[in-house]
């Protein structure tokens, strides 16, 4: 059996993931910079809240929305979010207002609590109720004030600190 086809056929694969992947800088999504968050026009809002506010300053994306177990638990919910957002986005299904589904509302809790520990430490030992969220209180913290607009007002193209 002539094995230049199957030579051909690995070179055209190798070649088409190497375009795809300069095309859309994959690597950069293996990072955690906050303006890749910002690549699709859908998180303008959430990245402009964020810009504005206090955590800024402190925390970028992936700091809250990731888990932080470890090596692999990291990178595999990000790559497992990401192909998700691919699909969303190549197929036009993401939803207009975004919201953080069960699985990412555990982990940013989780990592709520991982930053704040000493805070959260206090506030565990007098009477609350454990059934809510941190942001149920704090809504404002990591993402700034939320107006009723879906788009930005600010050019995505000029953020500067």
């Amino acid at each position: 059996m002539p094995k230049a086809p199957l030579i051909v056929g690995i070179v055209a694969f190798l070649a088409v993931l190497l375009v795809f992947g300069w095309v859309t800088d994959a690597p950069a999504y293996m990072g955690h910079q906050p303006e890749t968050c910002n690549n699709c026009h859908v998180m303008d809002s959430q990245y402009e809240n964020w810009f504005y506010a206090s955590h800024a300053h402190w925390a970028e994306c992936a700091d809250c929305h990731i888990p932080h177990d470890n090596f692999i638990a990291y990178y595999f919910y990000k790559g497992k979010s990401g192909m998700k957002d691919v699909y969303s986005f190549t197929t036009g299904s993401y939803p207009e207002a975004i919201r953080a589904n069960e699985e990412t509302q555990e982990i940013v809790q989780d990592n709520c609590i991982r930053c704040h520990e000493n805070t959260v430490e206090s506030i565990v030992m007098t009477a609350q109720p454990f059934d809510r969220n941190c942001w149920d209180c704090h809504r404002d913290t990591a993402h700034g004030e939320r107006g009723s607009s879906l788009y930005s007002y600010h050019d995505t193209e000029v953020y500067e600190k």
